[in-house]
């Protein structure tokens, strides 16, 4: 039985949770269960034949960190980042659509984000929106920006716009997009807008009884942040918007003018070559993502973490260098903590806990990662989290780049 409601929250609930759930992959075996196919398997899912998934995750496991004993005191995940302390090196990474997954839950990670002190990165399209995020989480809230070249890029700017009003603390370009993705999951299922409705999606959504009365509470799923640039305000509309007037990576060009425009820390999310941090570094941005889009998008694509060293070797300490792609706890944290990196961020670990357990699944993934890094921390002797860069780490699928 799913915990619900306060008691969730409560010590007794927690710990309840923390006895049937002590993984991450204990909660995707139970959302697998408990969310309709298409919902899951989008999540789930990543691109052509989902190699690059694999290869994240592998590539974490393959790293070894070397224990220190005999020290003395806790472990302190507390951790400055662009002038604001979070509570953890871990936050939320922008998931496009996660209302498939559950409804509702860009708003539920907001909440939970802001009560645990770790980031909310927002996606462009995401099924909540600018205004609502920044009401829901001021004192977190990130933005993640896709390219909108129709026009002059007048829509792109007007999300930066929009993003500042609100309020958002990083702007965070994406750059590896480049083109559509193939995502055979997504079309075996027919996931696609308008949404298909047959037997078969019908099935899986009177199959999903609690999936299906959240999204009566929260209606269908639509783009939000494209709602003022579409015909209607609907999940069509909304589409047609990000099908029709997105598309393609940032530019170096483009990323100056956003950078020109963006007074606060701008983060260029996608970075895979150290020749490319370096040139970001040079152009002004204020931190390095890397990520390879938790292998969404280009199945041939190396591991984040098998190039996050060489990254952090190229930019030096001119800028903190972040990574996502493949950390399923809190022992990934603290290996990419090790090998340079200054925060981590992780998506689908948080929609598989909306998917196993609804509103209680946020809470318990941040606990998980919360007391997992703790405890990692001290096997390798690390007190707090700028220590966990000093830790002896072997790495044998590491990029050599040379000179480029």
């Amino acid at each position: 039985m799913v915990e619900r409601g306060p008691a969730a929250k409560s010590g007794n609930g927690a710990e309840r949770l923390r006895q049937r759930y002590p993984t991450i992959d204990d909660l995707r075996s139970k959302a697998r269960r408990r969310v309709p196919r298409f919902g899951f398997d989008f999540v789930d899912g990543g691109a052509t034949e989902e190699y690059c998934i694999d290869r994240n995750i592998d590539a974490f496991q393959a790293i070894e960190l070397l224990p220190r004993y005999c020290v003395e005191g806790k472990a302190n995940t507390e951790v400055e980042l662009f002038g604001r302390k979070y509570a953890a090196p871990i936050g939320v990474a922008p998931m496009g659509s996660a209302g498939l997954m559950w409804p509702g839950a860009e708003k539920l990670f907001a909440a939970e984000a802001q009560r645990q002190n770790i980031p909310y990165v927002l996606a462009t399209p995401g099924n909540a929106s600018i205004e609502e995020i920044a009401a829901i989480a001021p004192d977190v809230f990130w933005f993640q920006l896709y390219r909108f070249p129709y026009n002059d890029h007048a829509i792109t700017f007007d999300l930066v716009r929009r993003a500042e009003e609100a309020g958002a603390h990083v702007l965070v370009p994406t750059v590896d997009s480049a083109g559509k993705s193939k995502r055979p999951r997504d079309i075996r299922n027919g996931c696609r807008v308008p949404f298909p409705i047959n037997p078969w999606t019908t099935y899986q959504v009177l199959t999903s009884p609690a999936w299906t009365m959240q999204l009566l509470r929260n209606g269908m799923p639509i783009t939000a942040n494209l709602v003022p640039y579409a015909a209607k305000a609907n999940q069509n509309s909304t589409a047609e918007v990000m099908q029709l007037r997105s598309g393609g990576s940032h530019t170096w060009d483009e990323l100056k003018r956003l950078r020109e425009k963006w007074k606060r820390p701008f983060v260029l999310k996608g970075i895979l070559h150290p020749e490319d941090a370096e040139r970001a570094v040079a152009m002004g941005v204020d931190g390095i993502w890397v990520s390879n889009h938790g292998g969404r998008h280009f199945d041939g694509a190396p591991a984040s973490v098998d190039v996050l060293p060489a990254i952090v070797s190229a930019v030096g300490s001119r800028v903190p260098v972040m990574i996502d792609s493949g950390i399923r706890g809190g022992l990934d944290v603290v290996r990419a903590l090790a090998l340079g990196a200054k925060f981590c961020f992780t998506g689908r670990c948080f929609a598989y806990g909306l998917g196993a357990l609804g509103p209680a699944g946020a809470p318990h993934v941040v606990d998980l990662f919360l007391d997992e890094i703790k405890t990692e921390m001290l096997h390798v002797g690390a007190r707090t989290v700028e220590e966990a860069g000093n830790i002896r780490v072997r790495h044998p699928g590491a990029w050599h780049f040379g000179n480029y």
